[in-house]
């Protein structure tokens, strides 16, 4: 019954106040919102038509490859022949994000991986910051991967036809280069790829994938026989601090595991084949990367390791005496590596298409082609970014800023599992992690040890990188969030 003494004005009051600047921050947009927009872009819709085999080759194809090949030759320096530890420790640190990514994409199947995961646990500005990183993860991480495939390029150029590309066209400067021509064009031949579609992109994948797997094999077949037990001695010459160090380098081959959650809204049964993808393709490179270290530390000193990207070619020309060998896989190599920066590439457009959905981005960046179903624009953009990137800056700087990116990325999908089991329990999960919030805690404490184990330089590029971020959130995307205009249902 309405006050009669009270004046006719103060009936304007039950409505509701407009938040405050720190719970519009804070603003979560809503799961079902989130499912309900999934694949819906400017002017058009992503298809539908990746099954559990691609999202597992995506993955495959984003992890495998960039470590073994590439970053194998920085790592090894610092851990010496215990960088086979560092492998493990840094696939522990991916397992227990997995399944914190695992649950979370069978229960919110979109494109933004981490990114739409904060958003409906953690609030905008959190979601934001993940969004932010992922750029770095994503972006950066295709650059890094560019620049090490000249290196193989060059391998293979001088063992068909005696030719290399002139160090300063084939390499960026600051390691005696001008500008790495090579790492310029993988981008750009990604990039046509997938602006053919997802199904093509997947389906070139998926044959890089088993290239890239069997070179793998036969190099631990031949690396085999080159095997010396002197070079497993003095295992740990850094101590453990040079094991974490590797480790934390090591952790930018793993995060590929995470690129099928970004393909939440081109899968044919999301809920269902996004945490088997994840799962399956984190054992499978695992056991891989671990082997094939192993083999590489035996046959070769540690010691000689940072002359050159490319080890694994050298290793296989030293062992059989032959240039064929290095030759064939300096080849595989290539095409491995043009894997890693295909499906990493496309990970990074459909994050970006997902913020630009949520309007924290340029709509640009999500609108999507009518006849190829594809974020059309995003893709050109982003894969000219990365490869101006790729072409100007040199790889260990890369690497490292990547896996810091990664890591805190990681933690906050660690944080979110265990906020959308109090939140909302009652949601299907088509995968749970098992002790939770223990596993979860654990995945973010290992993640922080890792960051720690992080060079203070790489510790300033992140934190000017998050500077730079929050400046373009608050002259942008806050204002212009689509949570600030709420759906009709939901005011």
């Amino acid at each position: 019954m309405l006050d009669q003494g009270a004046p006719p004005h103060q009936s304007s009051r039950t409505a509701p106040a407009s938040p405050g600047p720190f719970a519009r921050l804070m603003r979560r947009k809503p799961v079902e919102r989130l499912v309900a927009e999934g694949g819906q872009g400017e002017g058009g819709s992503l298809r539908r038509s990746l099954g559990l085999w691609q999202l597992t080759m995506i993955s495959i194809g984003a992890t495998l490859g960039t470590g073994i090949f590439v970053v194998l030759g920085e790592a090894v320096p610092k851990a010496g022949p215990a960088v086979t530890l560092s492998f493990v420790i840094a696939g522990l640190t991916a397992l227990f994000s997995a399944l914190s990514y695992a649950e979370l994409a069978g229960t919110i199947p979109v494109a933004g991986s981490s990114y739409s995961y904060a958003y409906a646990t953690m609030g905008e500005l959190i979601a934001w910051i993940c969004g932010w990183c992922l750029v770095l993860e994503y972006g950066v991480s295709v650059a890094a991967v560019a620049v090490g495939w000249g290196e193989y390029l060059n391998e293979l150029l001088d063992g068909t036809i005696g030719v290399t590309i002139p160090s300063a066209l084939s390499a960026p400067p600051g390691d005696g280069g001008v500008f790495n021509l090579p790492a310029l064009v993988v981008v750009l031949l990604a990039m046509a790829f997938l602006l053919g579609g997802a199904r093509e992109s997947a389906r070139a994948n998926t044959i890089m994938v088993a290239v890239k797997i069997a070179a793998l094999v036969l190099f631990c077949a031949i690396g085999v026989q080159g095997l010396r037990s002197g070079n497993y001695e003095n295992f740990m010459p850094m101590g453990m601090a040079g094991v974490s160090a590797a480790g934390a380098t090591l952790f930018f081959s793993y995060i590929g595991f995470d690129a099928a959650s970004t393909a939440g809204e081109e899968a044919k049964n999301a809920q269902r084949d996004l945490p088997r993808a994840i799962m399956l393709s984190l054992v499978i490179v695992t056991a891989l990367y671990v082997l094939v270290a192993a083999v590489a530390v035996g046959a070769k000193p540690w010691q000689r390791f940072g002359d050159s990207e490319a080890a694994l070619a050298q290793i296989m020309r030293e062992v059989t005496g032959q240039s064929f060998w290095g030759t064939l896989l300096a080849f595989c190599a290539v095409i491995a590596i043009a894997s890693v920066v295909l499906t990493v590439l496309y990970g990074q457009t459909r994050i970006l298409f997902a913020m630009s959905r949520d309007g924290l981005v340029p709509k640009v960046f999500s609108k999507v082609h009518p006849k190829t179903g594809t974020p059309r624009a995003n893709t050109v953009i982003v894969s000219l970014f990365c490869g101006v990137l790729a072409a100007a800056i040199p790889l260990g700087q890369l690497a490292d800023a990547t896996s810091i990116g990664t890591l805190f990325a990681f933690g906050l999908v660690n944080i979110a599992v265990v906020v959308l089991r109090r939140t909302r329990p009652e949601m299907p999960r088509t995968f749970r992690v098992p002790l939770s919030p223990v596993l979860p805690a654990v995945g973010f404490g290992l993640c922080v040890w890792m960051m720690g184990s992080l060079s203070a330089v790489t510790w300033v590029v992140f934190g000017v990188w998050m500077a730079v971020g929050l400046v373009v959130y608050f002259l942008y995307g806050h204002r212009r969030s689509r949570l600030a205009s709420p759906a009709p249902s939901e005011k």
